[in-house]
């Protein structure tokens, strides 16, 4: 076994959550459950991995409204006695090279390597969407007490208090087995999640910095600069602008009706909501006279985005 700690968060995962632990037990020392709590068989499915290959533990915690404050209440408050955390959801699996990969470096990792960065391969309705926006590098392992999330709602990345990152060769698999009308309802929650966190940086309605003194991996660091520069673009015209460049740019197309789909949904339907929810907000501020750069209209927006999206900002 490697000298890890894997977390993984869970609510209503019973169709996937055998498939990521038996991939994670089958390198991980120690495995941990967070649970939000589920309604359905989740816990009593990690529960019976317990003892197999690695330890099992589950824990209950409340969700507190976004991933990154949920995986940070686990690593400040559970125990932790391995060298290495590996975060993962319930969906998603390391691919058996990452895992050869992972026994081959990770012993001889240089002691200033306190961050390892993944590829991650896109898997919709079951096919590999190899164009459009793979590879995308996600950190995802740090050395214990080195790493934890920033505190974003959407496009949370693993920032490191100090050392640096490397990029391993092999890939792991954002694979979800839920139908297309489930993906669909889960994006309508992250459109309104993702519209917040731009208005927040629009308007500065949280006092928060996700930042401030943690480091992001390279191409995390790029991405939340590519978003704010996509952020200042005019909306709806950069949900279609985006959408063209997956699909015709990227290659998108090649991967026939599954890359249609997927660059559709998630690069033009998906980014057009967000969209639509940032409008939304805008003509609810005109409509009551009010001015989001003032401090009237900040308190007033906040009130407006707990109201009608359930979205606190502190």
């Amino acid at each position: 076994m490697l000298d890890i700690t894997t977390i993984v968060l869970t609510y209503n995962e019973e169709i996937h959550i055998a498939r990521c632990l038996e991939n994670v037990c089958s390198f991980s020392k120690k495995v941990i459950i967070v649970d939000s709590p589920s309604t359905d068989r989740t816990r009593e499915i990690a529960e019976s991995f317990n003892g197999r290959t690695s330890n099992v533990e589950v824990v209950e915690h409340k969700y507190p409204g976004n991933q990154a404050e949920q995986f940070n209440w686990a690593i400040d408050n559970l125990k932790i006695d391995t060298e290495w955390v590996l975060r993962i959801d319930a969906d998603e699996y390391l691919l058996p090279e990452l895992v050869e990969e992972l026994k081959q470096k990770l012993h001889e990792m240089p002691e200033d390597v306190t961050g390892i960065e993944f590829k991650r391969r896109h898997i919709f309705m079951g096919k590999w969407v190899k164009h459009g926006i793979y590879p995308v590098i996600m950190m995802r392992m740090f050395r214990t007490g080195y790493g934890r999330y920033d505190a974003r709602l959407m496009d949370e990345h693993i920032t490191l208090k100090e050392g640096r990152s490397v990029v391993l060769d092999n890939d792991f698999c954002d694979h979800s087995l839920i139908s297309v009308s489930e993906f669909c309802k889960k994006h309508i929650n992250y459109a309104h999640r993702e519209a917040v966190e731009i208005l927040n940086e629009t308007y500065s309605l949280s006092s928060a910095d996700p930042d401030k003194d943690l480091h992001l991996g390279a191409q995390a660091a790029e991405k939340h600069n590519t978003k704010s520069r996509y952020n200042r673009l005019p909306l709806f015209w950069r949900s279609f602008a985006y959408f063209i460049y997956r699909y015709f740019l990227r290659g998108g197309f090649i991967d026939g009706k599954e890359g249609f789909l997927f660059a559709f949904l998630q690069g033009w339907w998906y980014r057009t909501l967000v969209d639509a929810n940032i409008l939304e907000a805008k003509k609810w501020l005109k409509a009551n006279n009010l001015n989001a750069e003032t401090p009237e209209g900040k308190q007033a927006l906040k009130a407006y985005l707990k109201d009608n999206w359930d979205i606190t900002l502190s």
